[in-house]
C-alpha cells in the first residue's frame, strides 16, 4: 500500500527557494571565510558579493535588491534596484548583506554573518542605504529620560538624576567607529 501527498506547486517553489537561500547565503560565507585573517576587509567583502550575486543568478526567480549594501562606504555591493536571477519565476524583493562584519572576517574573529531576506515583489521597504541614529535604555526608566536630538552628554545626566547617582555610574555602549568619535567624546565629557 502506497500513500500520496499532493503539495501545492506554490508551496513547492517557496520550499526550494528557501533551501536556495540557505546556499546562496553559505556560498557568501564560505567565499569570505577563504580571507578571513587576511586583514583585507574589501576583499573578503568582494569574495562574499561575488558569490551571492552568482548564486542569486542561478535562481528561478526575477529579483530586485531593495535593501542592499555599500553605497555609503564604497565597499562592494549588490546595489539597490540591482536585478538578479533567471527573470523567470516569481518576482521577488531582496534584502542583503553578503557580509556583515567585514571587520571581524578580516581579523579572524567570532560573529561576521553573510544574510538576506526575500518576499513577494512589492512587499519589502525599499530602505536607503543609510545610518541610523539610536538610542537603547535598559528597564526601569520612565519614558522620555533620553532623546535622540539631546547631547549624549546631556542623556547621561539625564539617566543619573533618573537613576539617583552620580553621571559616572552610568555605563554607555557606542560602537567603536570614526562616525561615532563625536558622541564617544560627549559621553566622556
Amino acid at each position: 500500500m502506497s500513500t500520496h501527498i499532493s503539495v501545492p506547486p506554490q508551496l513547492l517553489l517557496e520550499r526550494i527557494l528557501t533551501l536556495e537561500l540557505v546556499r546562496v547565503t553559505e556560498r557568501a560565507a564560505v567565499s569570505a571565510a577563504r580571507l578571513r585573517g587576511h586583514g583585507n576587509e574589501k576583499a573578503a567583502d568582494q569574495a562574499a558579493v561575488d558569490a551571492m550575486r552568482r548564486e542569486l543568478n542561478k535562481l528561478p526567480i526575477e529579483g530586485t535588491v531593495v535593501i542592499g549594501e555599500g553605497e555609503r562606504d564604497e565597499a562592494p555591493m549588490l546595489y539597490i534596484g540591482e536585478t538578479v536571477g533567471l527573470k523567470a519565476g516569481p518576482k521577488v524583493d531582496i534584502a542583503v548583506d553578503p557580509l556583515e562584519g567585514t571587520t571581524l572576517c578580516a581579523k579572524n574573529m567570532p560573529g561576521a554573518i553573510a544574510t538576506m531576506a526575500m518576499a513577494d515583489g512589492g512587499t519589502l521597504l525599499h530602505a536607503p542605504d543609510v545610518y541610523m541614529e539610536k538610542l537603547a535604555v535598559g528597564p526601569g526608566y520612565p519614558k522620555g529620560v533620553v532623546e535622540l536630538d539631546a547631547s549624549p552628554a546631556d542623556n547621561v545626566r539625564r539617566l543619573a538624576k533618573a537613576k539617583g547617582v552620580d553621571p559616572s555610574a552610568i555605563t554607555v555602549l557606542v560602537l567603536d567607529r570614526l562616525r561615532h568619535a563625536d558622541i564617544i567624546q560627549g559621553v566622556r565629557s
